[in-house]
């Protein structure tokens, strides 16, 4: 059986599925946009998805947070990568395939993203025990300045009045009591922080492109050329260490990107384990 077979008899620059997941994720971005300035409602609040153990968590999200963004430029990039490689995939594989890939790369991204919230949580819970052993003001600044990412703006209003507070009287004991609490709702505001985006399926796709042509160049930001296979182990690695260096202010799911990737290598090694001269 050639190589030959598995490929497409005609090439569609807009090939169906590819064409669809365009459509569904514009006209939910102009929903959210709509609904956001007309009617005060935030879908990416409602629909985003929340860890598990959040109150605001239901199990729909897992799908539904594959087709909401952040930001024009969130759901441009994200459209314009899964055109730019996914069209050649669908192209390759057929529709059924593509879209399969497609839903199981996003769905493993979400699941990684979970488990890396969970060992975040389960940090940043170990730390609060560790400082409500002994509850000071010092300690309680390093603490809520080093999670402040997590915060909201009246929450960080409230705890800068009560740091100036508490730095007035530091050995208030009731107020050493209240520090803990306000520590323990990092936690909670953390869990309530809604994750949006396909990027986690789109980093599927590109690597499934690097897999299927490594040697094609591609070129960054249409001037650096360099071979599909190159750019997506750099990619890859960059994403590593970025989620590993979880940088303050940086809202970017790495993890839920590299989970993408996962479960797309698997998925492919699993369609292709019988065939191993052949890639499809």
């Amino acid at each position: 059986m050639s190589y030959q077979e598995f490929r497409p008899s005609s090439y569609k620059l807009l090939p169906d599925v590819i064409k669809n997941l365009l459509i569904i994720n514009i006209l939910v971005w102009l929903a959210q946009v709509v609904f956001s300035d007309k009617l005060g409602f935030d879908i990416n609040m409602k629909f985003g998805l929340y860890f598990p153990l959040s109150e605001n968590f239901s199990p729909i999200q897992y799908v539904t947070h594959l087709f909401l963004h952040g930001s024009f430029l969130h759901i441009f990039s994200n459209m314009f990568a899964l055109w730019m490689f996914g069209t050649v995939l669908e192209n390759v594989w057929g529709g059924k395939r593509f879209l399969i890939f497609y839903l199981v790369t996003g769905l493993g991204a979400a699941f990684i993203h979970t488990l890396s919230t969970w060992y975040e949580l389960s940090q940043l819970q170990h730390s609060i025990d560790l400082y409500a052993s002994a509850p000071n003001v010092m300690d309680f600044l390093a603490f809520m300045k080093g999670n402040i990412m997590y915060l909201q703006g009246d929450a960080i209003d409230s705890i800068n009045n009560f740091i100036n507070q508490w730095e007035m009287d530091p050995d208030n004991q009731a107020m050493a009591a209240q520090s803990v609490e306000w520590a323990n709702s990092v936690v909670t505001y953390k869990m309530n922080i809604p994750t949006v985006g396909a990027s986690g399926a789109v980093f599927g796709v590109l690597l499934a492109f690097g897999m299927l042509f490594p040697n094609t160049v591609i070129y960054l930001y249409f001037a650096i050329p360099i071979k599909a296979k190159y750019f997506v182990i750099l990619y890859g690695l960059f994403e590593l260490y970025s989620g590993f260096s979880n940088n303050p202010g940086d809202n970017i799911a790495h993890f839920a990107h590299l989970g993408g990737m996962l479960f797309g290598y698997i998925l492919i090694k699993y369609w292709n384990k019988n065939r191993r001269n052949h890639f499809y």
